[in-house]
């Protein structure tokens, strides 16, 4: 099942362009700085590939994984694959524009693969995809699906779902979200919204990764 965000944009605009949020700017400029176990750099293809306990920065997105390749265009334009090891997520996250006076605000995510196109400002999520936004460190919205893909530029975010792959993160291959509505002052007299009941589900912000601190 591939869901487009036609009549879903409304709502999901709270999630990957919440405001007039947008990711950093200055991060595409940036230098990507890489820490691995080992490197291998094909000086020909302008390719350069890093395994082991991989950790990107490039400006404030971090991107972790057990295998990196890193490629750049005559343009200078990075481009980035990281693979999870087998069993865990590859993970993202990356600080959006937000209004002076306002929470920091992060979109993070996690997928088997993770595909960074530093040209087209865009990131897909592969395989178990989740995407969260925080805002002041509170996850407020989370949506999964088999690939993600989100564009800093045009605005514009896709979710696929895929049938009858199962898995924890996305049962019977379905899109799944939560979306938190933003907050408003109530209305006079309005009554106070009810006490979720106990054992009901509840985000929290993401500080682990397969167990690792983040």
């Amino acid at each position: 099942m591939r869901l487009t965000l036609a009549p879903f944009l409304l709502a999901m605009a709270a999630l990957l362009s919440a405001g007039a949020a947008q990711a950093e700017k200055a991060d595409r400029t940036k230098p990507a700085n890489i820490e691995s176990d080992a490197l291998r750099h094909d000086g020909l293809q302008q390719i350069s590939v890093f395994t082991g306990n991989v950790v990107m920065t490039k400006g404030t997105i971090v991107i972790r994984g057990a295998r990196l390749e890193v490629r750049q265009d005559a343009d200078g334009y990075q481009y980035g694959l990281v693979f999870a090891e087998p069993g865990k997520l590859a993970y993202f996250k990356q600080k959006r524009d937000t209004d002076p006076g306002t929470p920091d605000e992060f979109i993070e995510g996690e997928g088997e693969t993770i595909d960074y196109d530093g040209k087209a400002d865009r990131v897909k999520f592969i395989k178990r995809a989740v995407v969260r936004r925080l805002a002041g460190g509170t996850v407020n919205d989370e949506v999964h699906g088999d690939v993600i893909v989100y564009n800093n530029v045009t605005d514009v975010s896709t979710v696929d779902g895929n049938p009858g792959a199962n898995s924890a993160q996305n049962p019977g291959g379905r899109v799944r979200a939560v979306l938190v509505p933003n907050s408003a002052p109530a209305a006079p007299g309005t009554p106070a919204a009810a006490t979720p009941p106990a054992g009901g589900p509840a985000l929290r912000s993401s500080t682990t990764l397969n167990g690792a601190p983040q």
